[in-house]
């Protein structure tokens, strides 16, 4: 009788170690010490192993649970009644009677599942009893084929030698069942680990689209400046080489660069005319502004400060920081060409776009003292080979239209977070 709690044992390990096969199924050797029992000692013992092994199975939902425990031990019975219309349990017989009686308590246990399940899944409305064949009915097919022959050695090995042969075959089964259980798991968590990366990866375009929908209330021109400006700085970076996490890192900078902006005193924006000392000074001020805003927002420390240094300049004359040459973020280098070159060729409220090739001309005059050299060449290369619809960003996709449920799902701007950078 040990024996029988030894096999029950082992194959509740196994149920507890079920792979999936669809969102509703499972599978595990906990088929091989069933049918073994089954073909060795007899129906009786194949449903004590089959009942033992459900009870040690116990887990939530209890429901399910207790649908499962009288099938298990129901369809167990059925393969020790199959096995011995063929051979009596306990009785040393010849191999091949042997195999033919794993043959026969195999497809009747999994016969029986089957059935069984069609008629749970019938009672629960739970799907296509035809789905279920499908995913099912291949299954029959490998396992039978497959672990018969594995059963019938066994149950040969047990009568000719002892018991210890079926416990050095099955505990590595099922340590082996283990690690495909583990295995499986893990690719789930990575798979969940991606689908939660593309939410954030979502998430942060939607919330500096919002940024910029926030800005464009104040002035028309800069929700079309910084679609451009992302635009064309993520092509400048991966013309430069830059991986792809960059390239989209310096497209979202470019969304938000002027998200400071807001915090400037009204109607400095819209101001026709040149702009006085005074306000020259309040209008530098915009990169420490975003970078306060955007400081506020999780996960956006390292936008924050390339924001900051877009208008820095690598002879060391630009603002906030002065910095120069590679102090300056290589992405906030790059956001300073594509801003200044998106600039000029836009309308402003004080003067009329430049031609595309004004524009390229004078970056190429400020190398080496405004903008970063391998940024203007790289930038010029783009150009060059460009239609003029993407010189004068007049393409379509350089319209950033913030209401696309695509690219805004729902999202909104942390409440006060603007407004306690703007009133500092």
């Amino acid at each position: 009788m040990w024996i029988v709690g030894g096999l029950a044992a082992l194959a509740a390990v196994a149920e507890r170690q079920s792979v999936p096969v669809t969102r509703n199924t499972e599978a595990s050797v906990a088929f091989l010490p069933l049918v073994f029992a089954a073909v060795a000692f007899g129906p009786f013992a194949a449903l004590v192993v089959g009942a033992l092994a459900g009870l040690g199975d116990l887990r939530r939902p209890y429901l399910r649970w207790a649908v499962y425990l009288p099938i298990r031990s129901l369809t167990a019975a059925a393969s020790g009644l199959a096995a011995g219309a063929v051979v009596s349990p306990n009785a040393r017989t010849a191999f091949a009677m042997i195999l033919l009686a794993c043959l026969s308590a195999s497809v009747a246990e999994m016969a029986a599942d089957l059935v069984f399940n069609l008629g749970t899944q019938a009672v629960r409305r739970a799907g296509s009893p035809w789905a279920l064949l499908r995913t099912l009915g291949p299954l029959i097919f490998v396992y039978a084929p497959l672990y018969t022959p594995i059963v019938a050695l066994l149950v040969y090995g047990y009568q000719l030698y002892s018991v210890a042969i079926v416990g050095a075959f099955l505990v590595p089964a099922i340590a082996l069942q283990r690690l495909i259980h583990l295995y499986q798991q893990q690719r789930q968590a990575v798979s969940s680990l991606e689908e939660a990366n593309t939410r954030l990866e979502r998430a942060s375009l939607s919330f500096a689209t919002a940024l910029v929908a926030t800005l464009d209330a104040r002035d028309r021109y800069t929700a079309g400046h910084s679609a451009a400006v992302a635009i064309y700085s993520r092509d400048i970076a991966a013309r430069m080489g830059l991986s792809e996490r960059e390239q989209n890192l310096v497209h979202l900078c470019g969304l938000v660069h002027d998200i400071g902006k807001v915090g400037l005193p009204a109607g400095l924006l819209e101001k026709p005319g040149a702009l006085t000392l005074e306000e020259r000074r309040q209008m530098e001020e915009h990169p420490s502004i975003g970078e306060r805003i955007l400081t506020n927002v999780e996960d956006y420390a390292e936008i924050a400060r390339i924001v900051r240094h877009h208008h820095e300049r690598v002879d060391g004359l630009g603002y906030p920081d002065s910095l120069t040459d590679e102090e300056i973020p290589l992405l906030s280098r790059i956001i300073a060409v594509a801003d200044a070159y998106d600039a000029m060729t836009s309308d402003r409220p004080y003067r009329d776009a430049m031609p595309s090739r004004v524009a390229r001309l004078r970056l190429a005059q400020a190398v080496e003292s405004q903008f970063d050299t391998s940024v203007v060449a790289a930038f010029e290369a783009i150009l060059a080979g460009s239609p003029e619809e993407y010189r004068t960003a007049a393409r379509s996709d350089f319209s950033f239209d913030v209401q696309d449920e695509a690219l805004v799902p729902e999202v909104r701007i942390p409440a006060g977070a603007v407004a306690r950078i703007a009133s500092a």
